[in-house]
Order: C-alpha cells, then sequence, then structure tokens
C-alpha cells in the first residue's frame, strides 16, 4: 500500500511516498481504510527528531515508526476475530501510529469511535489528537465549571479552535490570545475576549483574573503566566514551540520547570498528558453531533503533497487544522 515514510531526521524533504506492507487485522482489531488524516505539531517534531532529547523516545538515527501521521477517519474494511463494536463499512475516527497511508489497523479497545454523522471525513480526521488534548486540558486537568474565567494562549492553533468551543460548551468565559489575522475566527468560535498579542501583552493586562490559563504555545515564562491568574487558579502547559534549527529540551524545558516550580507556588501549575481514549473520542463525537464543536480546517492537500501539508504546518504559522486527503 501507498504511506508517507521517512528513513532519516530532517526537513519536509525527508516525507516521500512510498510503498509498505499493507497491515492485516490480527484477533481484536480493526482494519481502517484512511479517506482522511490530519496533521499535527507532533508530526513535525517526529520529522526533524526535534527537540533532540525526544530521540530517546522516537528513535536515535532514525524514527522507529517510518510512516507519518496520527489522527485519521475512514472506513472499516475488515475486522479480526472477536471483535464485536465495529462491522465491516462503518464510518470511523480516531488515533494511530502510521495514519499517513492508504489503511491503518487499530485494536478494537483503542482510540476508535464512530464518526460524527454530521461531520465530513476530513472534518472528522481533525478532531481525535487535537480536540482530546483541549478536552482533557480543560475539563480533566483544569476542572473547568461554568462561569469561571478562562484564557487560552494559542486560540487559533489546533487544539486552541477546539478549546475555545469546549470552554464555551463548558459555560466559562474565555479570553483568546491570537495574532490580528485570526481574530474574526476566535471570535466566530464564541471567545468573549480577544486579545491581539501583536498589540497587547495579556501577561500585562491588570484588569482581569483568570482562574484557568490553558498555554499552548510555550513563548512566555511561567512568572508571566503566573502573574494573571486568580488567587487559586490554574495554569494548565501543553506541548508549544516552533523549529528554530534543532534544540535539545524544546519545549520540554518550560514543561519541566513547571513541574519542579509546581511544589512550591500558590498556584496550581499542571503539565498535560493528553492520552487518547475511546471514551473521550466518544464524548467528541456527542458535543459534534450537537453542534458545539465544529472543526476549523485551514487546507487540505491531497495525499502526494502530505510533505508540503507539514511543511505549511510547521513554516507558514498555519492556523486551526490542515488536512490530508487519502
Amino acid at each position: 500500500m501507498k504511506a508517507i515514510v521517512q528513513d532519516r531526521y530532517g526537513p519536509a524533504d525527508v516525507l516521500r511516498l512510498g510503498d509498505v506492507e499493507p497491515p492485516v487485522a490480527a484477533a481484536g482489531e480493526v482494519l481502517v481504510r484512511v479517506h482522511a488524516a490530519s496533521v499535527n505539531a507532533r508530526d513535525w517534531h517526529v520529522m526533524r527528531g526535534d527537540p533532540y532529547l525526544a530521540r530517546l523516545a522516537f528513535g536515535l538515527g532514525a524514527p522507529k515508526v517510518r510512516v507519518r501521521g496520527t489522527d485519521f477517519a475512514g472506513v472499516v474494511e475488515a475486522v479480526g476475530a472477536g471483535v464485536t463494536r465495529f462491522r465491516a463499512g462503518d464510518e470511523v475516527f480516531g488515533e494511530s501510529d502510521a495514519a499517513f497511508a492508504e489503511y491503518v489497523r487499530v485494536p478494537e479497545t483503542g482510540a476508535l469511535e464512530v464518526k460524527p454523522a454530521n461531520l465530513t471525513f476530513e472534518q472528522a480526521a481533525a478532531l481525535p489528537l487535537a480536540a482530546n488534548t483541549a478536552l482533557m486540558g480543560l475539563r480533566d486537568a483544569a476542572g473547568l465549571r461554568t462561569g469561571q474565567h478562562v484564557l487560552i494562549n494559542g486560540a487559533s492553533g489546533g487544539v486552541g479552535t477546539f478549546a475555545v468551543q469546549l470552554a464555551k460548551a463548558f459555560g466559562a468565559r474565555v479570553t483568546a490570545v491570537c495574532s490580528t489575522r485570526n481574530l474574526d475566527l476566535v471570535r466566530s468560535l464564541g471567545a468573549d475576549r480577544v486579545i491581539d498579542y501583536t498589540k497587547e501583552d495579556f501577561t500585562r493586562a491588570g484588569d482581569v483574573r483568570y482562574d484557568v490559563v490553558f498555554d499552548l504555545v510555550g513563548n512566555r515564562s511561567l512568572a508571566d503566566c503566573r502573574r494573571v491568574l486568580a488567587p487559586a487558579g490554574t495554569l494548565v502547559l501543553s506541548g508549544g514551540g516552533v523549529f528554530e534549527g534543532g534544540s535539545l529540551f524544546g519545549p520540554m524545558g518550560l514543561l519541566t520547570r513547571g513541574r519542579l516550580v509546581s511544589r512550591f507556588v500558590r498556584h496550581r501549575v499542571l503539565v498535560l498528558t493528553a492520552v487518547p481514549s475511546r471514551e473521550n473520542l466518544a464524548t467528541l463525537r456527542e458535543l459534534a453531533e450537537a453542534g458545539a464543536l465544529t472543526p476549523v480546517i485551514d487546507r487540505t492537500f491531497p495525499f502526494g503533497e502530505a510533505a508540503q501539508a507539514v511543511r505549511y504546518l510547521e513554516v507558514d504559522h498555519a492556523r486551526a487544522k490542515v488536512v490530508i486527503t487519502v
């Protein structure tokens, strides 16, 4: 089958359309014919092996998993012995390694769920990693409640656009931080207040103290983010960072400092580990079908241009989600 493969670390040029052995659904597994897959920051981090310390997990000399991609949506092609939740022909979406391929194999008990009926394959493929990160950051880590004030730094990105919508669905008052070109976008998603970071420093705005700050960028210090928190507020750190020619720690440095600082300050400082799950995908499906969550897609690329799609996300400051059609 055709897949987007990588045999060494480097820029988007290392990604190529190649032939690999097609997966086969073993007992307890589901084989999905991929119709769409979305691009995440994780893809360019693995592509470049950046930060270097992360190569301990990615693979020292080259990625352990040759095929890129995580999020997908498609149609069940076949099921292995013992599978009861799915059958051939079901439309599904989920998370799995090696999603930039014509077929992907997923455990029945893994991060796989029936596709929201009101979404296209492209929209459904945009959901899993980014929306799950937003859900776990706001609901599970921060415990966001109705009436609370939340600030989302990086509100126009893949996770950020979902975070704005979820925060509103949870009844919070949302302040969104983004660039000038994205102000109208985040307003359309329900943000109550929008801060243009090119004109205003959100860490110096003293008129509001936030119950939750959800930092998706990693471009401000812990002290900066904590400055705008209410006395009992929560700072949730999730990823961030851009490619700057290679780094040892990248956003991991800020996350490590966050873990250390959390022991000594009055605020809750939490480093988010977003774990994919079938249960969370079911929640996202319900929210999407209820109209509370709509994926925003910046651009769609054909399968053969997957390298350009990853480059666009990494270099051109794409907003919302970038999707590949397979």
